[in-house]
């Protein structure tokens, strides 16, 4: 159950603390460390999976803990965007509140349908029917990249350039999260 994947993953758990404290953190730099926690943390997702299957390490316990650890520093990370843009609304254009908290609930509703999805299908012995596509990954290093931007604040242009790809990124979350339900819905009768 201990090897190399699992314990990046665990790494990946623990840095959600320290990344929800250093974005609430009141310095001028604590928007950059928080992104960049939250950029190390999603590379952990990309190395512990390369690992585990180069190194065939793969085991029933970080299939079931790599996609929890990945949606809720996910889910955490649109949270607090969601809360950071509605207060500083005034700050920004009006309404860039909706521009973060209507992507922020589609991704978020996203991942759990696709969530209950996937426990359905695998209790039924179809699991591999709704694996991860190529549109589901587009979509996961867009989210990212848009999530870091938002979180960074850079400047005017890191933030409409994360407002823009946030977009593409719930189009993709749409689009794969309805080629999960199609595939699923081939076995609904099951």
């Amino acid at each position: 159950m201990l090897n190399l994947p699992n314990i990046l993953t665990f790494i990946r758990l623990l840095l959600i603390p320290v990344f929800v404290a250093l974005f609430y953190w009141p310095t001028p730099q604590s928007n950059f460390w928080a992104a960049l926690v939250f950029v190390i943390a999603a590379l952990t997702d990309l190395l512990d999976g390369y690992l585990a299957r180069k190194l065939k390490q793969t085991t029933k316990f970080g299939a079931f803990l790599d996609p929890v650890a990945d949606k809720i520093i996910v889910c955490v990370a649109l949270i607090l965007i969601v809360e950071y843009y509605s207060v500083h609304v005034q700050d920004f254009f009006p309404h860039i509140n909706l521009c973060v908290s209507i992507p922020a609930m589609i991704i978020i509703a996203r991942e759990i349908t696709v969530s209950a999805l996937r426990e359905w299908m695998a209790e039924i012995g179809k699991r591999n029917f709704v694996a991860v596509s190529s549109i589901g990954k587009w979509k996961t290093a867009i989210q990212l990249f848009a999530i870091a931007w938002l979180i960074w604040r850079y400047n005017d242009v890191i933030i409409y350039s994360a407002l823009g790809m946030l977009a593409v990124a719930t189009v993709l979350t749409l689009w794969s999260m309805i080629m999960y339900l199609k595939a699923g819905f081939a076995h609904f009768d099951e």
